[in-house]
């Protein structure tokens, strides 16, 4: 039947109800774990959003608090004028247990870097537009005149809010979704659209209880009470968000995490038998693999920025930049305890960036 055709039917046949039915059927067919819908309404979080902006938790992330940004995610007609739906999808990337970190926090693991898990392969992101595309076309074909506005973790939408409105989970005491069937380990993705579905139930329990561990293993203290991240003190954005210098007093908690981290994660008990996970959307990306820190630190002073772009393109490594990577790699050298580190952290303070060059010395100070 011509798409023109089934788009008519659909006009004709489908209430609020059946569209979540062939969407989520849609979605699940298209390769993500979970898709919920929540109504188009200002976020039940909103003020707790608010209040976090103006104690400056968010750092340096300036584009988060950019008052038309902010205005989008409190109301998600301001993204997409009449909006009524946000459709929400999941992906799971629950690692097996071949894939489970075993070093614990503080640990240096013989010099080997820690890096986030869902940043060991390719970008995510690809996967997910190409996915969520193909789900709006589906939205399309319900009503030909929908439109539909796609975000992966990079608009202004309080995505975590809509996900637990739309029935999927909760927001736990380290501000991470959690599913009860499969814990933390999710990636997360939204359509918002003209189209009406009928909305899921949301999530009200809070299954964290009295647990606090995600609290208590933070290195860093930057998991507050009352669920609020404080992002100056968070290593994901001290070694990713973060341009500049790492705090001093900081930096011995990194310990060799060069690249995000899964702590809270890791300590979850959500996430001790979680599914298993379909990491499609993270294959090995190039490289597929991470040398020993003093290894791609000699790598890293041999490219210039145009050259780690390059070496790093279509992977989450490229967000940082060659100069932040260095920065990384000398505290996780200087937290090494290796006197092998000495000679390319020597090399390091004849770097042409000034933040390489200030790291590299704290590095040897601490060796």
């Amino acid at each position: 039947m011509p798409t023109c055709v089934r788009a008519l039917v659909a006009l004709g046949d489908l209430d609020p109800r059946a569209a979540a039915s062939r969407l989520r059927s849609a979605g699940l067919d298209l390769g993500f774990t979970r898709i919920g819908f929540a109504p188009a309404d200002t976020p039940v979080h909103a003020g707790v959003y608010l209040d976090w902006l103006e104690e400056g938790y968010h750092g340096e992330m300036a584009w988060m608090a950019r008052p038309d940004a902010v205005r989008r995610r409190l109301d998600p007609g301001e993204a997409l004028t009449g909006c009524r739906t946000v459709v929400v999808a999941t992906l799971s990337y629950s690692p097996d247990d071949s894939c489970q970190s075993v070093a614990q926090p503080g640990e240096t693991d013989h010099g080997q870097p820690i890096i986030a898990r869902y940043a060991r392969g390719g970008d995510y992101h690809d996967w997910f537009e190409e996915r969520l595309d193909a789900l709006a076309l589906e939205v399309r074909e319900l009503d030909p005149d929908a439109d539909v506005l796609r975000y992966v973790d990079y608009g202004p939408v309080l995505e975590r809010d809509h996900a637990q409105r739309a029935g999927l989970g909760w927001i736990g005491k380290n501000t991470m979704l959690i599913s009860p069937e499969l814990g933390t380990w999710l990636l997360l993705g939204e359509l918002l659209t003209t189209l009406e579905v009928e909305p899921d139930s949301p999530f009200v329990p809070d299954r964290c209880g009295t647990c606090r561990r995600c609290i208590d293993a933070c290195p860093t203290d930057a998991i507050l009470d009352g669920r609020i991240i404080d992002s100056r003190r968070c290593i994901s954005y001290l070694t990713i968000e973060l341009r500049g210098s790492i705090p001093i007093e900081l930096r011995p908690a990194i310990g060799n995490r060069v690249f995000g981290c899964d702590i809270c994660q890791d300590v979850c008990p959500w996430n001790s038998e979680p599914e298993p996970g379909d990491p499609t959307a993270l294959v090995p990306g190039e490289p597929a693999g991470f040398p020993a820190m003093r290894q791609w630190a000699e790598e890293l002073l041999e490219m210039d920025g145009d050259s780690y772009r390059d070496t790093y393109r279509g992977t989450p490594l490229a967000r940082p930049g060659r100069d932040a990577m260095l920065r990384n790699l000398c505290i996780g050298l200087g937290n090494s305890g290796q006197e092998d580190a000495i000679p390319v952290l020597n090399r390091c303070l004849s770097d042409g960036s000034e933040l390489v060059r200030e790291h590299a010395a704290w590095a040897l100070g601490r060796l």
